[in-house]
């Protein structure tokens, strides 16, 4: 359950504003449903999504897993934002007050800090597992190469290990699959897959010539970008197509396609409305023939780039399991 869309302050009003009950509906909706784990962060509406979620949890914490992330500015001050130690330490016990618990099960760094030593950041959480603040700790949205230097830095340094990164991956655009995929498979992390019908774009509102009243994307928020907005279309139309002969949204049919992906371990879904959370936590049941995921494959596929097309031509006889995920449809 992912819960960017709690509270609508500043700029996240234009992912949503749910307030206290409304959060409480979908999220009873998500544990009836056998969902587990809320996924949440400091920077969310400056702080208000993890608060209704603390009041949504309050009673029941043991029943569910909590995630949050810290790195975004918090504030104006020179240590507000970054991954050094006072801004982990002091983001962590924010996010505890806030959530009203004692500890948080999946503390994720939420994006790079190129000016921070990995050492440091590490050495960091190290000390919020220590001290029983934190169970796990995860990445989110690092390179392939910023993946495995932190990962190699702990294991060197007996540091805690990255068991998860939360990505951006959806069929909209699949650049997830060059390394990060690869990487997971090859290191044993496990893939939380963020905006998974990519902001809206994968819901089939948006059509070749056709555009809806309203939507994310038709605000200022940006994320994600649109690099090919034919292959976009083309896509929707194959999902349109598909959810057709199930029954289904062609938003089911993007998710679906997602959980039976290489590595990926859970999709972080949220909606505006109870409706169309439905509607998401329906995908779980959906099953999709090897024929249509083919089709979904090829129409949303990307080139490979170097080294992938050489090593793909040359190397196809020692291919590890990391590798096939990506070369083993070329091959």
């Amino acid at each position: 359950m992912g819960t960017m869309g709690f509270g609508g302050a500043g700029k996240f009003a234009y992912v949503g504003s749910t307030g206290v009950e409304e959060a409480r509906r979908q999220i009873d909706m998500c544990m009836d449903a056998g969902v587990n784990l809320i996924d949440t962060a400091d920077v969310y509406s400056a702080g208000l999504s993890e608060e209704i979620v603390g009041k949504v949890i309050e009673g029941r914490r043991d029943e569910v897993l909590l995630a949050t992330k810290v790195r975004m500015s918090m504030g104006d001050g020179p240590n507000d934002a970054g991954l050094s130690r006072h801004h982990i330490i002091t983001g962590a016990e924010a996010s505890l007050r806030r959530l009203g618990t004692d500890h948080i099960d999946l503390y994720q760094v939420h994006e790079w800090d190129g000016r921070t030593p990995l050492e440091e950041t590490l050495a960091a959480l190290d000390h919020l597992v220590t001290s029983g603040k934190v169970r796990y700790v995860g990445v989110s949205n690092y390179a392939g190469w910023q993946l495995m230097k932190a990962l190699g830095i702990a294991d060197k340094l007996g540091l805690p290990r990255f068991v998860s990164q939360q990505i951006y991956y959806s069929l909209q655009a699949r650049d997830a699959e060059y390394e990060l995929i690869p990487a997971a498979v090859d290191q044993g992390l496990g893939v939380l897959v963020w905006s998974p019908l990519a902001g809206g774009l994968l819901s089939g509102r948006y059509r070749r010539g056709v555009q809806p009243a309203e939507g994310r994307q038709l605000t200022d928020w940006n994320e994600p970008p649109v690099r090919n907005q034919e292959q976009l279309y083309d896509t929707v139309e194959v999902l349109v197509d598909i959810a057709a002969g199930h029954g289904v949204s062609a938003a089911q049919v993007a998710l679906a396609y997602l959980l039976g992906r290489p590595a990926v371990t859970s999709l972080v879904i949220g909606a505006r409305t109870s409706e169309q959370l439905a509607d998401n936590l329906a995908a779980a049941d959906l099953k999709l023939s090897d024929e249509e995921r083919a089709r979904l494959d090829e129409v949303s596929r990307q080139p490979l780039l170097y080294p992938y097309w050489h090593q793909a031509a040359t190397a196809s006889d020692r291919l590890s399991p990391a590798d096939l995920t990506l070369l083993g449809p070329h091959l």
